[in-house]
């Protein structure tokens, strides 16, 4: 029996918010538990962004956002994958997210939260929950 591949995972930075270090954070986190990461850098475009997930085929896309845009850049990012037929590629969102927009993340399609303070045992957990999840 082969091992099979790991989870393609996306991380991204929309729009123009230039802080990093959260991103970078998880990319070697999620990198570190086995994941296959890509990570685009600050400042994509949401086009740009699906256009990335589509050519390196993976299974989901971590949004990073502590812009306060948070709610219309998912949306915006989950409507542009159902657009591009990749709808079955899960969208979560990390960054300054207060409480009461978590609720409003998922109404728009966001298949997890993740607000600062979320632990990264969480977080790996509940990406490979999501990944394994994809690939059944």
């Amino acid at each position: 029996m082969t091992a099979s591949a790991p989870a393609r995972v996306l991380v991204a930075k929309p729009g123009l918010d230039g802080h990093d270090r959260g991103a970078k954070i998880v990319a070697r986190t999620l990198r570190d538990a086995g994941f296959e990461v890509i990570y685009t850098g600050i400042r994509q475009r949401i086009e740009d962004i699906v256009s990335i997930a589509l050519q390196e085929d993976v299974s989901l896309v971590g949004l990073s956002i502590l812009s306060g845009a948070h709610v219309a850049l998912t949306a915006r990012t989950v409507d542009a994958l159902r657009a591009a037929d990749a709808g079955d590629i899960a969208v979560v969102v990390g960054g300054t997210i207060p409480q009461s927009d978590v609720p409003k993340l998922l109404e728009a399609g966001a298949a997890a939260v993740f607000p600062t303070g979320t632990s990264l045992e969480d977080l790996v957990r509940d990406v490979r929950a999501l990944t394994d999840k994809a690939t059944q």
